[in-house]
């Protein structure tokens, strides 16, 4: 077909991704979908896919995970990004690589943006270090 591009290629990750927040349903459904674009618009070249029986996403590394719980949207990026963000995280249950998203309130996604580029920035000093 003359003039016709196709759009961006989508993978078995994406699809796999796609599933699980689909399985959802709901109001949690439309929450595992806010937490995936702010992931998404923060870290455009990430890799989507399944870890760990949850999304993942990969960029220069592992970046971030979610998955969804009884009663929140757990937020999984390694250490040091918690730890280093605590007065902003202040009001969230969290550990050293968790942030719980109660599922009844509005889900941060300038704060979940601004974590995984924080985590975005570890992963690239890291990879600069192994390759020099």
């Amino acid at each position: 077909m003359a003039g016709h591009r196709p759009g961006p290629a989508v993978d078995e990750g994406t699809r796999a991704v796609d599933a699980y927040v689909e399985a959802a349903g709901g109001v949690a459904r439309e929450k595992l979908q806010e937490v995936r674009n702010a992931i998404r618009d923060a870290a455009p070249e990430a890799r989507e896919g399944i870890s760990y029986g949850i999304p993942c996403y990969d960029y220069m590394g592992r970046l971030a995970w979610f998955g969804l719980h009884t009663k929140h949207i757990g937020l999984y990026l390694r250490p040091p990004i918690i730890q280093t963000h605590r007065k902003e995280l202040k009001g969230y249950v969290t550990t050293k690589s968790a942030i719980r998203l109660p599922l009844d309130g509005e889900i941060p996604v300038a704060l979940v943006k601004k974590l995984v580029r924080a985590r975005m920035r570890v992963n690239e000093a890291e990879a600069k270090l192994r390759s020099g």
